[in-house]
């Protein structure tokens, strides 16, 4: 997986993971720092048994990029020519080769044939071993951890693998990894509570009250879907619904305890489009996900309502939307838990789920969800839109890179996974900036990146707004009110092949003007966001009144919806769905198809953040979408 997604060497030194090789081993994984809400506690008892795991390296995943590209660049033979659910599985699963070469260092190191043992999936290989095998397997010493809700882990500070063995083995556990199951009631994993109340999500000034034209003078106020098909181009209307469907939500769909109300989509109807009076989602319920409606206000009705409204109204009522409802309400769930349900293979895949990010089912503890988790149950739509992210540094390296790989699955099969890029410019949710030593305040100084926004195989979609004083006819601005666009440079994943020469262009052209150290300047990193669309002045119906929201939450559903219709019309021509569209959006013959943004910023960790300039940015990406343009490219295309 290291290969998949080189870590780009950072001069902010966050996570320098590389060592000096120490022949025949050398370094597989080093921890920077102790996660927070534990402490080591005592060397590890010399009596104890330790059942090592062996994540085995996929076969083929270093080639997963090549292969991605070969369907996805227009310039490609094979472009459109998406893989089936079957192909992906087939391609990706652990080789004999290195089921065999990790056995036998085993037993050449002394395990006994009968203590090793092979998961029925190929995807581990399970040891029980003393306390002095493993440390001698591994190089390294165990300790153990306690956590501030009483619970203890054994971990290490870093291991070693013989030179051989390395490239056979994503990881080890127990290690450095902090994977002790927690209870979700600690309230202490980050990644489940996506749908909680608080969490980060779309931002409201409260009840509107004002009035709206009929003439689209007032779209510099008040943002409707007739200000967004004006700005976007967006005149059409889907004949290819029986092959379509749009999946859109918060967070890779909707999570319990956010949901939407039927009421407040009928109150939008009533106003903006009435043919979606009484039009409910296609609902598909993953590891017990319900629209609840036991809690409401903005919090838990505010992003789902939006996504709705906006997502149903703009690919009009004749197109039907699936909403995939996600989690129950003790468990939640996680992006993870989402990514099962669309994929088998996923659910063991590099080891399956991580318990102290993402929610177990059936409910361990009692009182959630106890029937059967989610794998393989829901068929993934063609277009996925997530509204909500998280800092990359709330989430470790291998988790990341783990979770990527499926993007790049996804868009193998012909899904266009869209993400918002968050609200608080070159800072994370909250306005969290890294420091020096990994962790996240709101006084720190360094750029904090969001997660999924930097995997090199989704869009990432940041903000824009009409101008104060400016018409639905004048180019747009980057967005500064209420919310600033995120954007930025990764700190863990390299820049891929099909955005190098738009990013190296900006940074030759716009150089920012800020020291090395706290932003990922080496001009190596993923950089997002992709595009961008409008993100402030909603008009949303929410809890039986109109708000005015603001965010990357709009944009994101705004995007899905364009480029729904963009399928729809390849669909009736008889074509592929555009699937993976950023090898695409950054070719040269798509050069100029977005209407670019030239101005504002995306301020955060005491910075006015990057600038908007002529080309790419990381502000407002290539900028927004303009259909008209956009659709004829593709349809020009096989």
């Amino acid at each position: 997986m290291r290969s998949l997604l080189s870590f780009v060497v950072l001069s902010l030194g966050l996570l320098a993971l590389s060592e000096p090789i120490v022949s025949p081993y050398s370094v597989h994984e080093r921890r920077t720092h102790v996660p927070s809400g534990w402490t080591l506690s005592r060397r590890h008892d010399a009596s104890a048994t330790l059942p090592l795991r062996f994540a085995l390296t996929q076969r083929n995943i270093d080639d997963i990029e090549t292969f991605l590209m070969e369907v996805s660049h227009p310039k490609s033979e094979n472009y459109g020519k998406h893989w089936s659910a079957g192909d992906v599985l087939k391609t990706f699963a652990p080789s004999d080769e290195t089921i065999d070469a990790v056995r036998s260092w085993l037993l050449e190191s002394g395990i006994e044939d009968e203590r090793i043992s092979v998961t029925p999936n190929k995807g581990w290989i399970e040891v029980s071993a003393t306390l002095e095998e493993a440390e001698r397997l591994l190089q390294t010493e165990y300790n153990v951890y306690s956590h501030t809700t009483g619970k203890e882990h054994v971990a290490c500070d870093s291991y070693q693998l013989p030179a051989h063995i390395t490239p056979h083995v994503d990881f080890v556990t127990p290690t450095v990894h902090f994977d002790a199951k927690i209870s979700r009631r600690s309230g202490t994993e980050p990644a489940r509570t996506i749908g909680q109340p608080g969490s980060s999500g779309p931002k409201t000034t409260g009840r509107f009250d004002g009035v709206i034209a009929s003439d689209l003078s007032t779209c510099n106020e008040y943002i409707t879907l007739d200000c967004l098909r004006t700005l976007y181009s967006l005149d059409y209307t889907p004949v290819a619904t029986d092959k379509n469907s749009y999946g859109i939500g918060n967070v890779t769909v909707e999570y319990t305890p956010e949901a939407y109300l039927q009421t407040d989509i009928n109150m939008f109807a009533m106003n903006f489009s009435e043919g979606l009076y009484g039009v409910a989602p296609y609902m598909v319920s993953i590891d017990g996900g319900y629209a609840q409606t036991e809690y409401t206000g903005f919090d838990y009705n505010g992003e789902s309502d939006l996504d709705l409204q906006y997502g149903m109204g703009l690919v009009t009522p004749a197109q039907q939307v699936t909403l995939y409802q996600v989690g129950d309400m003790v468990e939640g769930a996680s992006f993870n838990n989402f990514l099962d349900a669309l994929d088998g293979s996923y659910c063991t895949f590099e080891g399956g789920d991580d318990y102290t990010q993402d929610a177990e089912y059936p409910d361990p503890y009692g009182g959630g969800y106890e029937g059967p988790e989610a794998c393989g149950t829901a068929t993934p739509t063609y277009v996925i839109s997530t509204s909500y992210s998280y800092n990359e540094a709330d989430l470790t390296p291998f988790y990341t890179a783990r979770q990527c790989a499926e993007y790049a699955k996804l868009g193998l099969m012909g899904v266009t996974v869209l993400y918002s890029s968050g609200d608080y410019g070159v800072a994370g949710n909250d306005a969290l900036c890294l420091n020096a030593n990994g962790t996240q305040t709101t006084d720190g100084i360094m750029f904090n990146p969001s997660f999924p926004g930097t995997c090199p195989y989704i869009t990432s979609v940041g903000a824009t707004m009409i101008a104060p004083n400016s018409t639905v006819y004048e180019p747009e601005t980057a967005c500064e009110e209420v919310i600033y666009s995120g954007g930025g440079f990764s700190n863990y994943f390299a820049m891929p092949d099909y955005q190098k020469e738009a990013v190296e262009y900006y940074l030759a052209t716009y150089p920012p003007d800020y020291p090395a150290d706290i932003w990922n300047s080496t001009g190596m990193s993923r950089a997002f966001p992709d595009i961008s669309a409008n993100g402030a002045n909603y008009v949303v119906a929410v809890d039986g009144e109109f708000e005015l929201v603001y965010g990357t939450s709009c944009s994101s559903p705004v995007s899905g919806a364009i480029f729904t219709m963009i399928n729809d019309a390849r669909l009736a021509a008889g074509k592929s769905t555009i699937g993976f569209i950023n090898p695409t959006i950054y070719s040269t013959d798509f050069s100029g198809l977005f209407n670019d943004i030239t101005t504002g910023d995306n301020p955060g960790c005491g910075t006015d953040g990057f600038n908007a300039t002529p080309g790419w940015d990381p502000v407002t990406g290539l900028g927004t979408p303009n259909f008209t343009k956009l659709v004829a490219a593709w349809l020009a295309l096989d």
